[in-house]
């Protein structure tokens, strides 16, 4: 029986990689569980995660058509784009329009969602990513391994290579320190020559018209400082009612994202700057790509996610993978749930990954808007089922269902059942049965008395 993809995939990782994802991920998760007990103990971190499912819950329709109001007040225009082929040519012509070349962009999984880079650059635009781990992966052509730590799986070692090689550094030097004064040097001329920022934003604020940009490089900043327009690319879910709302999400994002008490730098951005060295005009791009079929679905609460990639660095598989391993944008069990729901029509290109989880829980348990992703990986298996879409390694349990709903062979096997502790099970070495039993073994069976029992005391 063939392997799943993650399966393969996991077999050819370097083991260095792999022992970086792990380390990351599980330091990440050590560092989130120490910030909340210290600053949230008892069940005062439950309350926040519980406040932000209901804010999440709430009503998105009528919140949305405030921001417009409010966005378009602060002089911000605001466009929507059904899909990502849309979306790409909302910004393509707005840059197009202004003659513009160059471009930088601040950390966003949305403009990765609709491989935005790629398209701007094959119409021949210089287009620059500023936050570092996603600079690191631009000049080698990859995607984020992690929605939040973009370059999880690199080593220093290969990034300073990098680095030589695409003369940003002018010497191979692995020190951390060095790398990012190198990275900084090459960026800051990139800001001075920008034209037009692209961003997304981590919040849409409904009542205020404003975006929530949440770093810790200060990349937004400089972004917006030299360059002319802004085009903001948001999914419509990232909208709240106001800023009161926002006080529960600041106080779990970088808790749950670093173990930080919040990000280092907090932008809030109302429309075109009024000071000489700020944009002169603003576009935001509400993004449906899919997310209207999702609201509607029963896994709509995916969308309540908050992006801070706790799910990834709790569960095991990502922490033995990383995120390359889902072939798509989003990883983890973030990913799992998404990202076959974003596919579409195109589901059976994805549809082996809800079954790259253990179904542990612990997603659910670290989530900070208490999403119920295991739940959620559970109905993307069974709409897999439904649809009859084959899926590597998927054992079929016709026969145990068999034998599980006819009393007369249950009560047989049951009576035959110590049998088992005489088989060499040990020496089956294919299909999923083997790969069981290569690393684990099944206790000895000593029950089979309680039928017994029961018609005696029963």
């Amino acid at each position: 029986m063939a392997l799943q993809p993650i399966d393969h995939f996991c077999e050819t990782l370097d083991p260095h990689v792999k022992k970086a994802i792990t380390a990351a991920s599980v330091g990440s998760t050590n560092a989130q569980k120490a910030i909340l007990e210290r600053d949230y103990p008892g069940d005062k971190t439950d309350h926040l995660r519980s406040l932000a499912n209901a804010i999440k819950g709430g009503d998105l329709a009528g919140n949305l058509e405030k921001a417009v109001a409010s966005l378009e007040r602060n002089g911000i225009t605001v466009l929507f784009a059904k899909d990502g082929a849309e979306a790409r040519d909302i910004i393509y012509n707005i840059i197009k329009e202004r003659e513009a070349k160059n471009v930088v962009k601040i950390k966003s999984m949305t403009t990765e969602e609709i491989e935005l880079n790629h398209f701007l650059q094959e119409k021949g635009m210089d287009v620059v990513e500023t936050d570092l781990g996603e600079l690191i992966i631009q000049i080698e052509n990859e995607k984020p391994s992690h929605i939040v730590k973009p370059a999880i799986h690199r080593t220093r070692g290969d990034i300073a290579e990098s680095f030589v090689k695409h003369n940003i550094a002018e010497k191979y030097d692995d020190n951390p320190n060095h790398l990012t004064l190198a990275a900084r040097k090459y960026l800051r001329e990139k800001y001075f020559a920008a034209d037009v920022v692209v961003s997304g934003a981590n919040y849409v604020l409904a009542e205020e018209g404003a975006i929530v940009l949440c770093t810790n490089e200060g990349n937004s900043r400089f972004s917006m400082a030299g360059a002319k327009t802004h085009i903001a690319l948001v999914g419509f879910e990232k909208v709240i009612p106001s800023a009161k709302e926002l006080a529960v999400f600041l106080n779990l994002l970088a808790r749950s994202a670093t173990g930080q008490t919040s990000t280092a730098y907090t932008d809030f951005v109302a429309g075109p700057g009024k000071s000489k060295n700020s944009p002169k005009e603003m576009f935001l791009v509400f993004l449906d790509n899919g997310r209207s079929d999702i609201l509607a679905s029963e896994s709509a609460e995916i969308l309540k996610c908050i992006r801070c990639g706790a799910c990834m660095n709790r569960c095991p598989v990502f922490r033995l993978v990383g995120g390359h391993a889902y072939r798509a944008t989003y990883p983890g069990p973030l990913g799992i749930v998404l990202s076959p729901l974003l596919a579409g029509d195109k589901l059976a290109t994805l549809a082996d990954l809800p079954k790259a989880c253990s179904l542990c829980g612990a997603c659910g348990e670290v989530c900070p808007a208490k999403i119920p992703l295991p739940d959620l990986i559970l109905k993307n298996r069974d709409k897999v089922k439904k649809q009859h879409i084959h899926v590597p390694n998927d054992i079929n349990f016709w026969p145990f269902k068999l034998l599980a709903t006819t009393p007369w062979m249950w009560k047989s096997a049951m009576a035959m059942s110590k049998a088992a502790n005489f088989l060499p099970l040990s020496w089956i070495k294919f299909g999923p049965a083997g790969r069981w039993f290569k690393s684990r073994t099944i206790p000895r069976i000593n029950g089979g008395n309680f039928r017994n029992w029961f018609k005696k005391n029963g």
